[in-house]
């Protein structure tokens, strides 16, 4: 079933909605949660996901993004889930990319950081739009997915310092575009 009737059946509040999601993108969403969440959490994640699908069509109409639109949904409900999970504990996967990316994006855990992350997502998309398809793959990989290092080496067939090094450039570079629009101050 193509993606538009699939929005179609949510706009029309037809609950086969949910199970032609479940049955078209389940796999991919179990994907990005399991990549934050264990498997006991992860299938109770996957159903706020369509919950959250449901409540949220109407009123958006995401029909030419609509996978985006789920993995944007699962990615957030999983590390909001992760948090609250981890709130006294510390998982080492989430500290290390938290820690790659410190010095890239400013702490936006304000109504002001709240703002300026709206305003820095269409430079990041600008930036990673100027990048090759490999690039941005391996980018998103590490830090949309949450996938590590030999995960990415697998999935393209690079090897970790490869993988590593077209990290840290980008994240460099990443740094110096935010620095230039203002987002980041020079001393950091």
């Amino acid at each position: 079933m193509e993606d538009t009737e699939i929005v179609d059946l949510y706009l029309a509040r037809d609950e086969d909605a949910i199970a032609r999601t479940e049955e078209k993108y389940g796999r991919s969403l179990r994907k990005i949660i399991s990549s934050v969440l264990d498997d006991e959490a992860c299938k109770e994640c996957e159903n706020d996901v369509y919950l959250r699908a449901w409540n949220l069509i109407p009123p958006n109409e995401p029909r030419d993004h609509f996978f985006a639109f789920l993995g944007k949904i699962a990615r957030n409900l999983a590390v909001d889930e992760w948090r609250r999970s981890n709130a006294q504990k510390r998982k080492a996967t989430m500290i290390e990319l938290s820690e790659e990316l410190q010095e890239c994006i400013p702490d936006t855990n304000s109504v002001e950081g709240e703002i300026l992350a709206s305003e820095m997502k269409a430079v990041i998309n600008s930036f990673l739009s100027k990048k090759t398809s490999e690039e941005r793959k391996v980018f998103l990989r590490r830090y949309w997915y949450f996938d590590t290092i030999p995960e990415i080496c697998k999935r393209y067939g690079h090897t970790q310092g490869k993988v590593k090094s077209v990290l840290y450039h980008m994240r460099g570079e990443l740094k110096e575009v935010l620095e230039k629009e203002g987002y980041l101050n020079d001393n950091k």
